[in-house]
């Protein structure tokens, strides 16, 4: 591939990135508007659609208390990885 080509798939590259944030921020808006009219109902029929909207609550481990507070235990069981990580600047 030249330089002309990775130069232009970049640029389409780009383009698409910022389609992509333009929908997924159009999404979250929608998301948003369908919250509001839901209000504290968790469940509502709209036609077809049975839209859920739920707590869930999770657990997980405060790594930086673990780490001030039992640093033995917490490097015992930290497990490095390596990824390459993909960037056009």
């Amino acid at each position: 591939m030249s330089i002309n080509e990775l130069e232009m798939k970049c640029r389409e590259l780009r383009q698409l990135q910022n389609l992509i944030e333009e929908a997924q921020a159009e999404a979250e808006a929608i998301k948003d508007a369908i919250k509001a009219h839901m209000g504290d109902q968790e469940a509502v029929q709209a036609g077809e659609y049975k839209i859920t909207w739920k707590s869930v609550k999770t657990a997980r481990i405060d790594t930086t208390a673990l780490k001030k507070a039992l640093p033995d235990v917490a490097q015992a069981f930290t497990r490095e990885t390596t990824v390459r990580r993909f960037q056009v600047a």
